[in-house]
């Protein structure tokens, strides 16, 4: 990788990861010009998908051949603010 890439950017630079024809900014408005000049025909639609079929579980993590079922469904449990949170050093 190039170290450009790694190094840190001055506060207040941003990194410029795209630019030219394809920059996000201008991609649609300027793909159509880039086919004219390409002759290239224009693209496709995409066919439509069939419906996806409705998750059923997840597959058995020991025989992968049956699927696990929802038993319950846990609450997140939050930290009591006043305890401690980490052990000291």
């Amino acid at each position: 990788m190039c170290d450009c890439y790694i190094m840190p950017l001055p506060k207040g630079f941003m990194r410029v990861r795209h630019f030219g024809f394809l920059a996000n900014r201008c991609r649609a408005r300027r793909l159509t010009d880039i086919r004219a000049a390409l002759e290239a025909p224009p693209p496709q639609a995409p066919e439509a998908k069939e419906q996806a079929a409705p998750f059923d579980g997840y597959p058995c993590t020991k025989c992968r051949k049956g699927r696990m079922q929802v038993i319950a469904h846990l609450a997140p449990q939050r930290r009591d603010p006043g305890g401690p949170t980490r052990s000291p050093p």
